[in-house]
């Protein structure tokens, strides 16, 4: 999940964005839709940047405000996509969106979760190539996570789901990267207290060094201080105003890229992994 990122599929805030009801969409008041606009064109720079090429959803204005958080409808496999099943009814007719995307770039769907199963991408962290963790929450279920092992299985990619806890309640939604974002194949930034226990030790058992982010940001940030994406091993981009925690991962050997992320980031509750799919990474 930290490898080069050379494929990235996003969707424009511009026109998803431009007449979403904060309340509706459980945004908080910071939420401006030009002003996150802006800062979401600030992270294309950064994503464009750093190498990767932006494959872009469609822009019809069809009031889909959270689409532009595209790393949640579908999960990329070495297989082909798999296309997910949302747990917020509001975002339900997202993954039609990536599978008409996919479709278009000429990328195989490997499979589809179907109802009663849910499954959001930012409940799946790959700890390595044939080893997938799910966080079980309250977006993502059972049903979903046994569906995922049903196609991967066959794949040799073992599946492994993990309870998350409730934390601030059902409509605040933590994934299972909420609490752990890949800074390379074996380094990790951490919230270690919410880190499912099985989770934690599969993980130091892998050799996987963990970065502890700043408590103290994390909870003033939501968690998204935590949220930071890899562009390549040890790149990372990350949402400006938590000096602490990007301190940790530069003393961990990283180099941190931010931007502000006020009214797109910290209001809606989704950070720069959110913001982006990525399709292909070498």
């Amino acid at each position: 999940m930290a490898g080069p990122l050379k494929r990235v599929l996003m969707r424009s805030a511009a026109g998803a964005m431009r007449d979403a009801r904060a309340q509706e969409w459980h945004y908080g008041p910071g939420f401006e839709p030009g002003k996150a606009t802006a800062q979401h064109e600030r992270l294309t720079q950064l994503v464009s940047a750093s190498g990767a090429e932006v494959e872009w959803l469609t822009d019809a204005d069809d009031g889909l405000a959270d689409s532009v958080f595209t790393h949640d409808p579908s999960l990329m496999t070495d297989h082909g996509a798999i296309i997910l099943a949302m747990g917020k009814a509001l975002r339900r007719a997202e993954p039609g969106l990536h599978e008409a995307a996919y479709k278009r770039l000429g990328i195989p769907i490997l499979g589809r979760i179907d109802d009663p199963g849910q499954v959001e991408g930012g409940d799946c962290v790959w700890v390595d190539a044939n080893t997938l963790a799910v966080g079980r929450g309250v977006r993502t279920n059972q049903d979903g996570i046994q569906q995922l092992s049903n196609l991967l299985s066959p794949k040799g990619i073992s599946v492994f789901g993990f309870d998350l806890p409730l934390w601030h309640g059902e409509e605040a939604c933590l994934h299972l990267m909420s609490v752990i974002s890949p800074l390379a194949d074996d380094l990790a930034l951490v919230y270690a207290p919410l880190l499912p226990a099985a989770f934690y030790q599969m993980l130091k058992g892998r050799g996987i060094t963990l970065v502890e982010g700043d408590a103290d940001e994390f909870h003033a940030s939501s968690g998204l201080s935590l949220n930071v994406l890899p562009t390549a091993p040890r790149q990372v981009i990350a949402v400006a105003g938590f000096p602490r925690t990007a301190a940790a991962m530069q003393a961990a050997g990283c180099t941190v890229s931010t931007f502000e992320a006020d009214a797109l980031c910290i209001a809606c509750e989704g950070g720069p992994t959110c913001l982006t799919r990525p399709v292909l990474r070498q």
